[in-house]
C-alpha cells in the first residue's frame, strides 16, 4: 500500500466480504497479488450469512456444492448446512488464506470516482480515502433489504423489522406476529417461530412452489471418509452439480416439461395440507420454477397449525396495530416481520460508483442492468463485478458462478501486467449490447420469462438477474478477456500499446 497525499493507493480493492469478495481475496493472493484491500462496511466478514441470522436460517443448496473447490469442508453436518456453519465456513478460510491484514472493517464506500488522467479509482470510505488501480465490486444482490411502503407503517406501536436484520432483542414468544412475504426466508421463518407465538399471520401475495427437502445429519463415518479420502468428497460434489446441470435445459429451454416436477410439488402439498380452502390458497397458479422454488417438508404443516392464518393477499395498509390486507382482511399484530427480499436489479452501490463519462452506474443501467459476461460494464474501466447482472441461477449453486468470475479477473489482472505500465480496459459499448442482446434473446424461452412477477425480473419486466444457461458453459465463455471486447486505455498524452500485443503473449 502507498501513501498519495491523505489517500491510500492499492492495487486491488475488493468491495465486500461475503463469498465473493473472499473468493475475489483469496484469487488474487494466488495470483501473487497482495497490494490490495477488503473493504467491508460491517465488523465482520460473511455477507449474507453474516446479515441473516434469523431463526431457521439455512441454505437451499447441498453443502458440499456450497463451498469453494479450492477450499472444501469435510466436515459439513448436514446435507443442507444452516446459517452458523456457512457463517463459520467463511471465518475459516479468512484466516486459512491469511486475509486478515487485507480487511478493512467498518469501512463503508461512500462513492467512488473514475480518474481518466490517472487511470485509477477514487475511493471514498467512512475510514479513510482510497486510490486503487482496479476495483472488484463484490456487494452482492442479497445484501440491501426491500421494505414496501405501506401506508401507515410509520405508525405501528410495535417492532418492524425485516429478515436479513433480525431483532433479536425482542421475544416473540406469547406475541402476535405478522410475516409479510413467501419467499425462502419466510419459509424457513415461519416453522421455526410458529410453535413460539400466540398468532402467526403471513400475509401472501403470491403463493411459492414447495418441493420435499431432502436434507439428514451426515454421519461421522461420513465425515471421516470425506477427510481421510478427497476422491470421496469430490465424487460427493460432482454427483450434486451434475443433476443439476442435466435440469438446466427444463428451466431454460423447455419448461413445458415441468409438468412432473408440479406434479411432486402439488402431492407434497396435498399430503400436508387436508383443509381444501388453505390447499386453495397455497397453490400456485403459474409454472414452476418462474419464481425460486423452496424446499421445505416443515413450512406446510406450519400453515395448518390452530395458531396460524393464511391472508391470500398482500398487506396493503397499517392503522395502529391493525394490518389489513389487500382483499379488507384484518388482523391484529404486535410486531412485523418483512421477508420481501432485497434490492437485486437496483443494487445501491451502483448509486455510488461514477464512471469515466460523469454518470453514474445507476444511471446507465436505469434502462436495465447489463455487463459483458456479468463483469464489465461500459464506461467503468478497471470496474469487474461479482455476481453482476444475469449471473444468478434458479437452481444450482452461486459458488459455481463465483469461482467462474474469479477465473475472469485472474486472468484480468494477468492481461493488464502483460500491458504494463499505468494502463486499464475498458469494455466496449458494442460488446457489452452484444453480449446482452443474446442473453435476453435466450431468455424468452426460458421459465423465468412465462409470466410471473418475481425479482429476477426489474422494473421494465427484463430479466437482468438469472444466467440462461449451464455453469459449465458460463465458466467456458469467462475463461479468459477477449481484446476485442475492450478498449485498452493509457493517461492521455501517451500512444496505447496495441492489445494483440498482450493477445499474443498469452
Amino acid at each position: 500500500m502507498v501513501e498519495h497525499g491523505r489517500r491510500r493507493h492499492v492495487r486491488v480493492a475488493v468491495i465486500g466480504s461475503g463469498f465473493g469478495g473472499l473468493g475475489a481475496a483469496i484469487r488474487l493472493r494466488r495470483e501473487g497479488i497482495t497490494d490490495f484491500v477488503v473493504l467491508e462496511r460491517a465488523d465482520a466478514v460473511g455477507g449474507t450469512w453474516r446479515d441473516n441470522t434469523y431463526p431457521g436460517c439455512a441454505c437451499d443448496v447441498p453443502s458440499h456444492l456450497y463451498s469453494f473447490s479450492f477450499a472444501p469442508n469435510p466436515a459439513w453436518p448436514r446435507n443442507f448446512s444452516g446459517q452458523p456453519h456457512i457463517r463459520a465456513y467463511l471465518e475459516r478460510i479468512t484466516d486459512t488464506f491469511g486475509l486478515r491484514p487485507h480487511l478493512r472493517l467498518n469501512c463503508e464506500v461512500r462513492g467512488m470516482r473514475w480518474d481518466g488522467d490517472e487511470l485509477r479509482w477514487e475511493i471514498a470510505t467512512t475510514d479513510a480515502a482510497y486510490t486503487a488501480d482496479v476495483v472488484v465490486s463484490a456487494t452482492g444482490p442479497l445484501s440491501d433489504p426491500k421494505v414496501p411502503d405501506i401506508p401507515g407503517l410509520a405508525g405501528f406501536t410495535g417492532p418492524v423489522f425485516h429478515s436479513a436484520r433480525w431483532d433479536h432483542g425482542y421475544d416473540l414468544r406469547g406475541k402476535r406476529v405478522a410475516m409479510v412475504g413467501t419467499g425462502a426466508s419466510a419459509a424457513q421463518i415461519v416453522p421455526a417461530i410458529q410453535p413460539d407465538v400466540a398468532r402467526l399471520t403471513l400475509f401472501q401475495r403470491t403463493p411459492p412452489w414447495v418441493l420435499p427437502r431432502a436434507d439428514r445429519p451426515i454421519s461421522a463415518a461420513e465425515q471421516w471418509l470425506h477427510s481421510r479420502v478427497p476422491a470421496t468428497r469430490a465424487l460427493r460434489r460432482g454427483l450434486l452439480w451434475g443433476v443439476r446441470e442435466l435440469q438446466v435445459g427444463l428451466f431454460t429451454k423447455w419448461p413445458d416439461r415441468l409438468g412432473l416436477v408440479e406434479r411432486v410439488a402439488t402431492a407434497h402439498l396435498d399430503k400436508a395440507v387436508k383443509d381444501p380452502a388453505l390447499r386453495a390458497k397455497l397453490l400456485p397458479d403459474y409454472r414452476i420454477g418462474c419464481k425460486r422454488i423452496l424446499l421445505s417438508n416443515d413450512y406446510y404443516p406450519a400453515l395448518t397449525r390452530p395458531n396460524v392464518d393464511v391472508v391470500a393477499s398482500g398487506l396493503a395498509e397499517v392503522r395502529g396495530s391493525t394490518l389489513v390486507a389487500a382483499d379488507g382482511t384484518e388482523a391484529e399484530a404486535d410486531a412485523i416481520v418483512f421477508g420481501t427480499g432485497f434490492q437485486v436489479t437496483d443494487m445501491p452501490i451502483a448509486e455510488r460508483v461514477t464512471g469515466a463519462a460523469g454518470t453514474t452506474l445507476a444511471e446507465e443501467w436505469k434502462d436495465g442492468m447489463a455487463a459483458l459476461r456479468g463483469a464489465s460494464a461500459a464506461g467503468f474501466p478497471n470496474f469487474l463485478t461479482i455476481i453482476g447482472p444475469n449471473t444468478g441461477l434458479g437452481n444450482s449453486s452461486m459458488i459455481l458462478m463465483i469461482e467462474s468470475q474469479l477465473n475472469y479477473l485472474a486472468d484480468y489482472m494477468r492481461q493488464l501486467a502483460t500491458l504494463g505500465g499505468r494502463v486499464a480496459l475498458d469494455a466496449r459499448p458494442s460488446a457489452v449490447r452484444a453480449w446482452n442482446r443474446k442473453l435476453q434473446q435466450r431468455m424468452t424461452r426460458t421459465v423465468w420469462n412465462t409470466g410471473c412477477t418475481s425479482w429476477y425480473l426489474d422494473a421494465n419486466g427484463r430479466n437482468t438477474t438469472v444466467w440462461p444457461g449451464t455453469t459449465a458453459e458460463f465458466r467456458k465463455v469467462t475463461r479468459r478477456i477477449d481484446f476485442a471486447e475492450y478498449q485498452v486505455l493509457r493517461p492521455p498524452g501517451r500512444t496505447s500499446r496495441p492489445a494483440a500485443r498482450a493477445e499474443a503473449a498469452r
